[in-house]
């Protein structure tokens, strides 16, 4: 049996197993995926104990994203955004990725959104602001970070290229007048029934996606949808960096359909 899981503290909340026990049981696999919560002084043991017992891979959550970062060995794209939320273990040596910027993508992808050529909003520029950030730009798109803290926006920026500017959030509307795209990276709208983004700022042209998941509809997906734009919901996001995990871990193409059904059935 190969053993998976998800490494985080804490862990109990998590959507992932359900997600990923359907997609073995969907193809016969003989694996299962459970969860770890060491100590926020114990990540290095615990990465060192999951290797030492065979464990396959896991999925990497707060508050071990940069930490893990530091003790296994990064693809291009995970050493570029400074974090790993997954890693293999079965290999000479455990190999870290990023697959909340490939999530990001693909979510899109699946809403037929073309981002080469394209003009994103992202609000936010914490952890998966820098994952959305990279996955915007290496699509091809120009991305345009908007975060409370101007400076984070701008450093962020810096580290993605040329295609990538950094501005405060006073500066969203005049961002999103011409723009095809809009991230929400922040949690704003999850604790509380708010949006990060003017209402007046959203029009038509406007493809928006909310990080968020926990609600679905959050304001901001709610006002976007009255303005007349596409709305894409967290789940999706967190759908396809589960994909992207599983694909890596064994090989396989993901029974996508069935994994949604399965998240979306626990939120």
């Amino acid at each position: 049996m190969d053993v998976y899981g998800l490494v985080g503290n804490p862990v109990g909340h998590s959507l992932s197993p359900p997600m990923h026990e359907a997609a073995y049981d969907e193809l016969d696999l003989d694996a299962r995926y459970v969860t770890f919560e060491p100590e926020t002084d114990a990540i290095e043991r615990a990465v060192d104990g999951l290797d030492a017992l065979g464990v396959a891979g896991v999925n990497v959550t707060i508050p071990f994203k940069q930490d893990v970062f530091a003790l296994v060995t990064p693809d291009d794209l995970a050493a570029r955004i400074g974090a790993v939320n997954t890693v293999d273990f079965t290999g000479d040596i455990p190999r870290g990725f990023n697959t909340d910027a490939e999530g990001a993508r693909r979510a899109l992808e699946r809403h037929d959104v073309a981002l080469d050529g394209a003009t994103a909003v992202l609000v936010g520029a914490g952890g998966a602001g820098r994952a959305i950030a990279f996955a915007l730009a290496d699509a091809g798109a120009t991305v345009r970070v908007a975060n409370r803290t101007e400076s984070r926006a701008t450093d962020l920026a810096a580290d993605v290229g040329p295609a990538c500017t950094g501005h405060g959030l006073e500066a969203l509307p005049d961002l999103l007048g011409d723009a095809d795209v809009l991230v929400n990276a922040t949690s704003v709208g999850m604790e509380e029934d708010r949006s990060p983004v003017p209402v007046e700022a959203l029009h038509s042209n406007l493809t928006v996606m909310d990080a968020v998941y926990t609600p679905l509809e959050t304001r901001l997906l709610r006002d976007a949808a009255d303005a007349g734009a596409t709305t894409v919901d967290g789940a999706w996001m967190l759908l396809y960096q589960g994909v992207a995990a599983f694909e890596r871990w064994t090989g396989r193409d993901a029974p996508v359909e069935a994994m949604n059904a399965a998240l979306r059935g626990r939120i």
